[in-house]
């Protein structure tokens, strides 16, 4: 099991260092996490499988986009919902927790920037494609 974790995280490391990589944090991060999550979970496939998953979900804000988001959230001053189920990405939040919409004037790097709504769960900024109220990134 070790190797397998040593495997997965020289993979993470790995793709976290790529230049390609450098303009987009979130997709650098979200490979990363998911690489390192996949090899506890599923050994040296499972890596594979959460670094590119995790690539897709963690994409989403580019790294610019992510202190104008938090900030904006913040000066907004929305109460944080108390949340008993665990908060990942690709939970789907119910219809009791408020979603606020985030204006294309506070995200302006990432290139999709419609739809999204932000909620603020168990004190954590959570953003929230507002078709599906699927969590489609953990702020912070």
């Amino acid at each position: 099991m070790k190797k397998h974790l040593w495997i997965a995280v020289l993979a993470a490391s790995a793709l976290s260092s790529t230049p390609s990589f450098a303009q987009n944090g979130g997709v650098a991060a979200g490979a990363a996490t998911g690489a390192v999550g996949g090899a506890i979970v599923g050994g040296p496939v499972g890596a594979a499988v959460g670094g590119v998953g995790g690539a897709i979900v963690g994409g989403l804000l580019d790294t610019a986009d992510r202190p104008r988001v938090q900030q904006y959230v913040v000066e907004q001053r929305r109460p944080s919902v108390a949340y008993d189920q665990e908060l990942v990405v690709g939970s789907t939040l119910p219809q009791s927790v408020q979603t606020y919409e985030v204006p294309e004037t506070v995200v302006t790097t990432t290139k999709q920037r419609t739809g999204w709504h932000y909620a603020v769960v168990n004190n954590r900024t959570v953003m929230v494609d507002n078709k599906t109220r699927r969590v489609i990134e953990i702020v912070n």
